[in-house]
C-alpha cells in the first residue's frame, strides 16, 4: 500500500503536486467514493479521473524522458474548451501511463518542452524548493534601464510573491525592440512577461531555451521531439538524487528522434 499521490504519479498521470490539487477538488474517485490526500492504494482498485477509469500498468515501466519543441498557438493541456491544438497531439505513444508535462508555456510562448513517463521526475524538476533554473530569450519593446534590470534582479513583489530573475544577458538589438537571455529558478503562471510589465516593459516575443540541463538544439523544428537515452535519463535522476528504477515491461521500448 502507499499514498494515492505517490501512487498515481508512479504511474504517470500526473505529478504529485497536480494530483494533490485534483483530490483537493474531488476530482478522483476510488472505487466510486470521492478520494482524499494521503489514501491508501494497493493497486487494485478501480481509480477514476473526472469520472473516467484510469487504466493502471501492472508491471513497472522504464522512466522516459523527451523534450519537444513547442510552437506559438499550441495549449499544454489535454482538454481544452476551445479546441485549440495541445502540446500532446504530436507526442509519441507510451508503453504504460501517460505524458507528464515538465513546466508549462503559454500559447504565445515557444520553446523548450520536457515530458516524462514518470510523475516523481516531473515533480523534482518543477518543485521550487530544488530550484531548477529556466532560461528563456526574450525580446522587449520599449527602454530598459539600469535601474530597471537592477531591481529585476533584486526582486519584485507580484500578486502570488516574490519573484526575480537570478541572471540578464544583454543579447543586442536594434532601436526599441531588443534581446535578452533571462534565467530564473520557479515557474510561476506568465512569470517571465509579468517580471518585465512590473517595470513598465512589454514582451513581444518569448522562448525557453533551456530547462535545468538540457538546451534546445537549433536543428530540433517547433512540433518536434525528441527522445533522450536511458543513459541521459539514469543522469538525471542521479543528478536529483531520485532512484533509477531498471526494471521494464518492454526493455525494447523505441528510442531517438522524430
Amino acid at each position: 500500500m502507499e499514498r494515492i499521490q505517490k501512487f498515481l504519479a508512479h504511474q504517470g498521470i500526473a505529478s504529485r503536486r497536480q494530483i494533490d490539487l485534483m483530490l483537493q477538488q474531488g476530482r478522483i474517485t476510488v472505487n466510486g467514493a470521492t478520494a482524499k490526500p494521503g489514501d491508501q492504494i494497493g493497486g487494485r482498485e478501480k481509480i477514476a479521473l473526472d469520472g473516467k477509469l484510469i487504466r493502471l500498468a501492472r508491471a513497472h515501466s522504464r522512466p522516459k524522458l523527451l523534450m519537444y519543441h513547442k510552437p506559438v498557438g499550441e495549449v499544454c493541456t489535454r482538454s481544452d474548451p476551445e479546441g485549440r491544438p495541445n502540446v500532446f497531439d504530436k507526442l509519441p505513444k507510451t508503453p504504460q501511463g501517460r505524458w507528464v508535462g515538465i513546466g508549462r508555456l503559454d500559447i504565445n510562448t515557444s520553446g523548450l518542452m520536457l515530458f516524462t513517463n514518470q510523475g516523481e521526475l516531473a515533480n523534482r524538476l518543477m518543485h521550487p524548493s530544488y530550484e531548477v533554473e529556466r532560461e528563456y530569450a526574450v525580446r522587449v519593446h520599449g527602454a530598459v534601464s539600469r535601474d530597471m534590470l537592477r531591481q529585476l534582479k533584486e526582486g519584485v513583489v507580484l500578486d502570488d510573491g516574490l519573484a526575480k530573475f537570478e541572471q540578464i544577458i544583454d543579447s543586442g538589438g536594434q532601436g526599441s525592440n531588443h534581446w535578452y537571455h533571462v534565467v530564473l529558478k520557479e515557474g510561476k503562471n506568465r512569470e517571465v512577461r509579468r517580471l518585465w510589465e512590473s517595470v513598465g516593459v512589454e514582451v513581444s516575443r518569448l522562448t525557453r531555451v533551456r530547462y535545468e540541463g538540457f538546451s534546445l538544439p537549433k536543428w530540433l523544428k517547433p512540433g518536434k521531439y525528441r527522445m533522450f537515452d536511458d543513459e541521459v535519463v539514469e543522469r538525471l535522476y542521479k543528478r536529483l538524487e531520485l532512484t533509477y528504477d531498471h526494471r521494464s515491461s518492454r526493455p525494447n521500448a523505441r528510442r531517438g528522434r522524430h
